[in-house]
């Protein structure tokens, strides 16, 4: 990349030292003409940004394929070579966001189609069943009544099957059907199917409250169980639109979790006795390196092979391995401790970032539910 046309005033424009060379030796400003064509503006503007011509590539090789290493360069005082740990971070991290973070559309689910298609597959077992009940020789009446049995407990079960919302839709279906023709046997199918509707597992905080109040008093649940039960039904209702929203401030918890990573390497190497930043600058490398792929695994498993292929599983189980062998490698290289000592040490750490990974992800669907719902 050119750098430009050098000015013959050896004059800095910027603190009015004198420049030797090309470089202003007291603020470091390139004595470089004013004028400037775009093309040399925009690439020079891209260089400034990452504060070097090739400085993201040269730390992109190393720090995925020599895990340590670029941390160790780093402390070293081999800087000039490689990017600043947190301005990579931050560019990645974006990138994997606009890579990893796509809305969804939230779209109402298909519960017609999917009634007409668990109807047409009982139909297609009802008939089975009257050419085989036809062929015994069975009395008309007799394999009539045996086959709307069977056909009625089908649908029940095909009924119990269903999610909440395509229950109520069937429910919706049948009262309309009743209201234009009203029939004891659908009234009966009705009846049952609100049994089946209410009851199954609490599905609504409406179903919870309809069984409380079914049960005598004493056994009823006090105040503060009915609270948690309103909450739970409300996340379970809407954890569609928050998972969604967890997502999208998955790279904010990632990033605040980073100061918490480095103390927990910190305290299982705390006999290297080395100081917490240089704890925190490993870490910053680690999680840039584990950005960097997954901006390739989520492209493949998301928008080219698609998120339940098993390619994409291979690919996840992949993903695991590298991540392993990487923080193997770059414990063992960084540390320098026994392989037996460095394997239980990253077991851990694993351990105890997995269990801040949860408790985060809590307080973040909380504050979701009760801000932003």
């Amino acid at each position: 990349m050119s750098a430009g046309k050098y000015r013959k005033d050896h004059t800095c424009l910027n603190c009015g030292f004198h420049v030797e060379e090309h470089y202003c030796s007291r603020c470091g400003q390139a004595n470089l003409e004013l004028k400037e064509n775009l093309w040399h503006f925009i690439t020079h503007s891209i260089a400034h940004y990452f504060h070097f011509d090739n400085k993201f590539f040269k730390t992109l090789s190393p720090l995925l394929t020599k895990p340590g290493q670029v941390t160790l360069d780093y402390l070293a005082g081999k800087r000039a070579r490689y990017i600043n740990p947190v301005n990579m971070y931050i560019f990645v991290s974006i990138i994997y966001f606009l890579v990893a973070y796509s809305p969804k559309r939230h779209e109402k689910p298909e519960v017609e189609t999917q009634t007409e298609k668990a109807i047409g597959q009982n139909d297609k077992t009802v008939d089975s069943i009257n050419n085989v009940l036809a062929d015994a020789g069975l009395d008309k009446a007799i394999g009539k009544k045996a086959t709307q049995t069977i056909a009625a407990q089908l649908e029940r079960e095909q009924f119990r099957k269903m999610s909440f919302k395509n229950q109520e839709f069937v429910l919706q279906k049948l009262d309309s059907q009743y209201k234009a023709n009203k029939s004891d046997v659908l009234a009966k199918t009705i009846d049952k199917y609100k049994e089946i509707h209410t009851v199954r597992n609490d599905s609504t905080y409406e179903a919870y409250l309809a069984r409380q109040n079914k049960l005598p008093l004493l056994q009823r649940d006090g105040w503060f169980q009915r609270f948690v039960k309103k909450r739970s039904f409300g996340i379970g209702e809407n954890s569609e639109l928050i998972n969604e929203k967890l997502e999208h401030n998955r790279p904010k918890q990632y990033f605040l979790l980073m100061p918490l990573m480095a103390l927990f390497i910190m305290v299982n190497f705390r006999k290297n006795h080395i100081y917490y930043m240089d704890h925190l600058i490993f870490t910053i490398h680690g999680m840039t390196a584990f950005f960097l792929i997954s901006i390739i695994t989520q492209t493949l498993t998301k928008y080219i092979f698609g998120p339940h292929s098993t390619i994409s599983d291979l690919i996840n189980v992949a993903m695991l391995g590298w991540i392993l062998w990487y923080m193997y490698k770059a414990l063992t290289l960084f540390y320098q401790r026994k392989r037996k000592t460095t394997i239980w040490r990253m077991i851990w750490i694993f351990v105890l970032y997995g269990i801040s990974i949860k408790i985060t992800e809590v307080i973040i669907v909380n504050v979701i539910y009760y801000l932003a719902m």
